[in-house]
C-alpha cells in the first residue's frame, strides 16, 4: 500500500512538474498596430488555441514601416534583452543588421523539419538566406507598387488610372483644374515608397536590380532622370504631406479630396476592413505608373534572436507563422498574400487573388523602402536625402549624395 501511495505521489509530482513546465511566456515584437492589428491578433488567438498555457505578450511599437520599432529593437538587442521573436522585413534589413552581428539563430533545421523549402517561392528563399543559413520565417508577401483610387470619383472627374508617368503628369494637370489633389502623399517613409515606384518605372526591372548590384551608379544620367521625374510627381501632391500618416493620405482618396495614392497593398486591408469598401467597385487599383508587369515585393518575417528567454515558445510561434493555417488566417486580414505557394486563395479578397496571379507571372524585384535590397545602414539615412530633395529639388545633388550613401554601405561590393 505504501508503495502505491509513493507511486501516486511521484506521479502527481510529475504531472505538476509537467504542468508547470508547460506554462510559459512568449513576447512578440512587431510594429503591427491600429488597422494592421486585427491580423496579428488573429495569429495570437490561433497560437493561444494551440498553446493555451502560454502567456503571450504583444509588444507592439506603433509607427509606419517600423521606424519606431526598429529603434526600440536596436536598444534591446544591443542591451542583451532581445524579444523572443521580432518582425523584420525579409532580406537585407535583417541580414545586413542582426545576422552579420551574429545575433540571430540559423533556422535551416526548422525549414527542413517543417518541409518549408518547397512551400515558399524560389525567389523568396535567397532573400532570407545568407552564408548557408536561413534566418527568418516569412509570413506574407506584400506588393509595394500599387496605385489606389475610387472608381466612382475617377468617372466623375473624367480621368482613368494612368499607365505611365508621362500619362500621370498629363492627368495631374487635368485634376488640378478641378481642384483635386492628383496624388495623396504622407510622411517621409511614404515619400521614399513613392520614389521607388518612380525609380522602377523609370529604370525598368533590370535597371533597378543593377542599381543595387553596383552595375549602375546613382550618379548615372538614367538615375538623375529618376529624381527629375520624382520632382514633377511631387508637384502633383498635397503640400502638407509631411504631417500625414499613410492612412490619412489614403483617407483623402476615399473622401474625394485626392484622386490617387501609391502605397503597398496593406492599404487593401485598410480599405476593406476599416473603410468597409468593396474591392473592385468601392475601391480600385493598378500597378503604379510605368511598372506594369513588375512586382516590387517585400515580405514580413520573424526570426529567433540568440539568447531569447522563451526559445521553445518562440519556435512554436515560428512554426505557426510558416504553416498554411497560420498564413491563411493572417493574410486575408492583412491585405497581403501568403508567402507559401499552396495557399487557399478562396479565402482571399478579389485584390489578393489578383496580386497572387501577378506574383506568379510578373518580374519580381525587391523593395528599397521595406528592406529587401539594401541594408538598414542605407535605408535609415536615405530619408534625409528625400527630405533635402523635397526642399531643394536638386536632382544632381540628390544623386551624388545617394551614391555616397551606397559607397558607405558597401552596396555592390
Amino acid at each position: 500500500m505504501k508503495r502505491i501511495k509513493a507511486a501516486l505521489l511521484v506521479t502527481t509530482a510529475a504531472l505538476l512538474a509537467s504542468s508547470a513546465s508547460a506554462a510559459g511566456k512568449l513576447e512578440i515584437f512587431s510594429w503591427w498596430s491600429g488597422d494592421e492589428g486585427p491580423a496579428l491578433e488573429a495569429l495570437v488567438k490561433l497560437y493561444k488555441q494551440k498553446y493555451p498555457s502560454v502567456d503571450v505578450v504583444n509588444a507592439t511599437v506603433a509607427g509606419g514601416a517600423g521606424t519606431n520599432a526598429k529603434a526600440v529593437l536596436k536598444t534591446r538587442m544591443l542591451g542583451g534583452d532581445p524579444p523572443d521573436s521580432f518582425q523584420a522585413h525579409a532580406g537585407q534589413e535583417l541580414i545586413g543588421t542582426w545576422v552579420v552581428a551574429n545575433r540571430m539563430e540559423d533556422l535551416s533545421s526548422l525549414f527542413k523539419s517543417e518541409g518549408w523549402t518547397t512551400k515558399f517561392p524560389k525567389d523568396l528563399l535567397p532573400l532570407i538566406s545568407s552564408k548557408g543559413g536561413i534566418w527568418s520565417v516569412p509570413v506574407n508577401v506584400h506588393r509595394s507598387n500599387v496605385m489606389w483610387y475610387i472608381p466612382a470619383n475617377l468617372k466623375k472627374w473624367g480621368v482613368t488610372a494612368p499607365k505611365t508617368w508621362d500619362q500621370f503628369l498629363t492627368t495631374c494637370k487635368t485634376l488640378k483644374t478641378k481642384n483635386v489633389t492628383p496624388l495623396a502623399l504622407g510622411e517621409n517613409w511614404t515619400q521614399q515608397h513613392l520614389w521607388e515606384s518612380v525609380a522602377v518605372g523609370t529604370l525598368g526591372a533590370q535597371g533597378w536590380q543593377n542599381l543595387w548590384s553596383g552595375k549602375l551608379k546613382f550618379t548615372d544620367p538614367k538615375v538623375v532622370k529618376v529624381w527629375d521625374t520624382f520632382g514633377k510627381v511631387l508637384d502633383c501632391t498635397n503640400k502638407d504631406a509631411s504631417g500625414l500618416s499613410w492612412q490619412q493620405a489614403t483617407d483623402r482618396v476615399v473622401n474625394g479630396q485626392a484622386a490617387f495614392n501609391i502605397m503597398g497593398d496593406w492599404a487593401a486591408g485598410y480599405l476593406s476592413t476599416t473603410k468597409k469598401l468593396k474591392p473592385g467597385t468601392g475601391f480600385g487599383w493598378a500597378p503604379s505608373p510605368s511598372t506594369s508587369g513588375t512586382f516590387i515585393f517585400l515580405a514580413d518575417s520573424f526570426g529567433l534572436p540568440k539568447g531569447a528567454k522563451d526559445r521553445a515558445e518562440a519556435l512554436s510561434w515560428l512554426k505557426l507563422l510558416g504553416s498554411k493555417q497560420g498564413q491563411d488566417t493572417f493574410n486575408p486580414l492583412k491585405g497581403s498574400i501568403a508567402a507559401r505557394v499552396d495557399s487557399d486563395l478562396s479565402k482571399y479578397s478579389t485584390y489578393s487573388q489578383s496580386a497572387a496571379k501577378d506574383w506568379k507571372s510578373n518580374k519580381i524585384v525587391g523593395s528599397l523602402t521595406h528592406g529587401a535590397v539594401a541594408p538598414e545602414s542605407f535605408t535609415s539615412t536615405f530619408g534625409t536625402v528625400i527630405d533635402a530633395f523635397v526642399a531643394s529639388r536638386n536632382a544632381q545633388v540628390a544623386a551624388a549624395t545617394t551614391q555616397q550613401l551606397a559607397d558607405k554601405a558597401g552596396l555592390g561590393k
